[in-house]
């Protein structure tokens, strides 16, 4: 797509707020099982939750919860999980990474997603792995104006890689690796330069267009760190107990509004060449230790 017709709308999500609230909202992504632990038709679940806010899907029928801003966001997941959990019975909600079940279908099948597995398949397998059988736990933070907010976007993508490993359970991350390097930019691309719109828009531009006009291919872009006008999005992360939630939520919180942190951060880590690919080697060397006892 032409970089020109893009631009508008990619400076649209980099909007950015007025003000410098410092809330933290969670997005929390789970994988659904019957009793019996098939798959569980998504119509099933929908009729089960029908009337319960902030529940979506996922096109593999994973069901996402995506709350509201709140004082204490570890809490409110905890007790709207659990109200859910009442009301599936028998179905079950797990925040695993990544599903072991091989054979989940495309539950979503609107043309948005037709189109999406199309394209992904013309890649190799992994794009209907990360489609029908991955859950993450995203973070949604106030992005503030000025410098601040430069220092903001720049920190969340450059702590990606370490806090990631960190915090890795699963093998999520390496399909999202192979899913479409144009489209996830798990590479430094995003990072060079000191104009984050041209680099976004450049970003953006490089990607295959399967959805008509700037806004739905933009919706179709899934970066480490997604801009949303006025907040973050952090989405590097797989699927956690909530005990961990709000371990990270802290570290979040702490990157984007205590200023000496973030300053600190922002001086001891750099943009590299193959970043995420460091990422990967050090969750392979964890995961040898741990099999090492």
């Amino acid at each position: 797509m032409d970089p020109r017709e893009l631009h508008p709308a990619v400076a649209g999500l980099f909007a950015r707020g007025r003000g410098r609230s410092t809330r933290v909202a969670i997005e929390q992504e789970y994988v659904v099982f019957a009793a019996n632990g098939g798959v569980v038709p998504i119509e099933d679940v929908r009729q089960a939750v029908a009337g319960s806010p902030y529940v979506s899907f996922e096109p593999g029928g994973q069901l996402e919860l995506s709350l509201p801003p709140s004082p204490d966001p570890v809490r409110d997941l905890c007790r709207t999980t659990a109200a859910l959990r009442r009301r599936l019975g028998g179905i079950t909600l797990r925040p695993i990474p990544v599903d072991p079940r091989e054979d989940v279908p495309l539950q979503l099948t609107s043309p948005r997603y037709v189109a999406m597995q199309r394209h992904f398949d013309r890649i190799g397998p992994a794009g209907r792995v990360m489609m029908r059988r991955t859950a993450s736990t995203q973070f949604c933070l106030d992005w503030w104006p000025g410098r601040a907010g430069l220092e903001q976007w720049r920190v969340l993508n450059l702590a990606g890689p370490a806090l990631a490993a960190r915090f890795n359970r699963s093998g999520r991350l390496a399909v999202w690796q192979a899913v479409d390097p144009a489209r996830t930019a798990f590479d430094d691309r995003l990072l060079y330069g000191d104009d984050p719109v041209a680099a976004y828009t450049a970003f953006a531009a490089a990607a295959t267009v399967f959805v008509d006009g700037p806004a739905g291919h933009l919706s179709t872009l899934f970066p480490p760190v997604r801009p949303r006008g006025t907040y973050l999005e952090v989405r590097y992360f797989d699927a956690q107990e909530p005990h961990v939630v709000g371990r990270i939520a802290g570290i979040l919180r702490k990157l984007m509004y205590d200023n000496a942190f973030r300053h600190d951060v922002l001086r001891r880590t750099r943009c590299t060449e193959g970043m995420w690919r460091d990422e990967r080697r050090t969750v392979r060397h964890r995961s040898a230790a741990r099999l090492a006892g």
